[in-house]
Parts: C-alpha cells; structure tokens; sequence
C-alpha cells in the first residue's frame, strides 16, 4: 500500500512546512525589531536620495518602517505559498493511480499524518497530478526569492548609509562585530549585511536549480526531486539563520549619526523642493544653481537674495514639515 513516490514526497512537504514555522518566525523577530528603529529614529531627519542624488527630506524612521512593511509582504507571500504543502499524494503509490492502496487505508493514514504532525494536511485531489507535478515547491522556492532580493536591498542601503566612516556617508552607525581589515586598523566592515547580500545570491541560484528541477520531471514521476528539496531546504535554513545572526548582531545594535545628518539636510540644495511652491520654479532654480556653484546654503541664499526672509524660512524649511503631505509652509501662501 506504500511506495517511495508517495511516502519520500508526503515527508518532504512535512519537513518543509516544519521549516517554514521556524522561518516565519524568526521573520516574525526580526520584523518586530525593524518597527522598533522606526519608533526609535522617527525624529531623526536625513536627506532622501534618488539617483543617489540628493532629493527632498525624510525620516530615517521613515526608511526603517518602509523596511517592515516589505518584510510583511514577504511574510504573507511565504504564508500563502505553503497552500498547496498541506496536500499530500500518500496512497498514490507508484504513479497516482493508489494500485494495492486500499481507499480507506488513504483516507485513514492522510487523517493521521494530519494529527501527529499538527499539521492541516488533505489528500490531493487528484493523485496522479499530485505526484507528477512539483509546482508546490516551486511556488515556496518563489517567495523566498522574492523575500531575500527584498532583504539584499536593504542590507545594501545599511551599507551604504554607514560608509566611512569619515569620507563616506557615514549616516547610521552599525555594530563592530570583528576586525574589519588585516592592513588597516580600525577599519570596521558591514559584515552582517554581507552575510545577507551572500545568503541572497545563494537562495536566488537555489530557485534557478528548483525551476530546472520542476522542469526537468517527465511522465508520471520527477525524479529531480532530491536536488530541487536539497536546495530549497537548504534555502529555509540559510534564510532563518541568518536573519537571526542579523537581527540579533546588527540590527538591534544600529544607531543614528544624528549630527551628520543634521548636517547634510542643512548643506543639501534638495531643501529647494519645499521652497520652490512660494517663489516658483525659475526662482528656485537660480537659488540652486548658486548655491551649487558658491556652496552656501538654500537658507542663506534665500535671504541673502530677499527671496524671503528668516522668519519665512523657518516655516517653509521646517525639516519635519517637509516629511509629510502637504506644502510646507503653506500659511504663508493663504496670508499672501
């Protein structure tokens, strides 16, 4: 009544959903911690960048939350790829036809299944589908892709925002989790985020193999399936880990440079965005290029020029003003 191509894929759908519960929960962890340092720099005001170029004000709050919330999605992506898990082809036998399975054997042994593994596990529709196809792990190894390409491009931003630390950005501070460099001392690197970036690489080559592996099944069994579950554990697994090792070595411990980034919002000619709504676009315009071209700041020129005055500035250049909808500044623009 048993035969490897129903009992091998009924476990790895066990195992793998096993799996997924530790993973989603490490996610769970390290999502909780990103809505922390959202709470935690929701004060601290930094210069946006598109292009890499300075653009308008934001939160450094702002960008942790943004964090969290991709991270939801991935969570629920992961959660809803596990759907087609809780099938399982037990009682298929060789092919999914059930030959020498008794029909109340089946029923009785998916019911079990279901009980001992405290899992909500079904018999599969139909057997013969459900033994020669493989888009359940596909569907995962998907999410997963998804989910890490999202982290890498985070652990990327970290990088890039605490690079220096005196002739780089230099805008948020990671933990030093070891010596940085053989040659240079004191020199400290972004290792954990690395670790994500590397880890990303990994479960983005493992989903290539899984697709080929799914492919590559002919008639009715796909015999690929130990390298396809090979690298889609092995995915779950570098996954959980190292969002742990991140969270708890890294992220926890990352900090604002507050003066620094004070301090670009002040130098950026970015600001102009906000000024622009109260004196036009031409206006502006020549106030950047000026600052650009002398090096003083949007504020000094603005005064300077008699474009408009301290009092004014104060209202429109409010750096918490411009981190939200709106015009900042607009009750000079009713008054006027």
């Amino acid at each position: 009544a048993q035969s490897t191509n129903d009992v091998f894929p009924t476990a790895i759908h066990i195992a793998t959903l096993n799996a997924l519960e530790g993973l989603l929960q490490t996610m769970g962890y390290m999502h909780d911690v990103f809505e922390l340092k959202a709470e935690q720099f929701d004060h601290v005001i930094k210069m946006g960048r598109t292009h890499l170029q300075d653009a308008v004000p934001i939160r450094l709050g702002q960008e942790f939350k943004a964090y969290s919330r991709v991270l939801e999605r991935d969570m629920k992506r992961i959660q809803q790829s596990r759907q087609h898990l809780y099938e399982v082809n037990m009682g298929a036998t060789a092919v999914g036809t059930g030959l020498n399975a008794d029909p109340e054997y089946i029923e009785a042994v998916v019911k079990h299944l279901a009980a001992i593994s405290e899992l909500p596990l079904v018999g599969a529709e139909d057997l013969v589908d459900a033994t020669q196809n493989t888009d359940a792990y596909t569907e995962v190894s998907a999410a997963l892709k998804v989910c890490m390409m999202n982290m890498s491009k985070i652990a990327n931003d970290l990088r890039l925002m605490a690079s220096g630390p005196r002739v780089g950005l230099a805008e948020i501070m990671l933990p030093a989790r070891q010596p940085g460099s053989s040659i240079m001392p004191g020199k400290v690197n972004p290792v954990m985020p690395e670790v994500i970036n590397q880890i990303a690489f990994q479960v983005i080559g493992n989903d290539h193999t899984i697709c080929l592996a799914s492919e590559a099944g002919q008639l009715e069994l796909n015999v690929m399936e130990p390298v396809l579950v090979f690298n889609l554990l092995q995915s779950i697994s570098i996954m959980n880990n190292g969002f742990r090792a991140f969270t708890d070595n890294c992220l926890k411990g990352i900090e604002a440079n507050e003066d620094r980034l004070k301090e670009y919002v002040e130098k950026s000619v970015g600001i102009i965005t906000a000024v622009n709504p109260h004196i036009g676009y031409e206006a502006a315009a020549r106030v950047a290029k000026e600052a650009i071209a002398t090096g003083q700041s949007v504020r000094e020129l603005c005064v300077k020029n008699g474009v408009l005055s301290q009092e004014d500035l104060e209202l429109i250049l409010d750096p918490f003003e411009m981190t939200h909808p709106g015009i900042a500044g607009a009750t000079l623009l009713k008054k006027n």
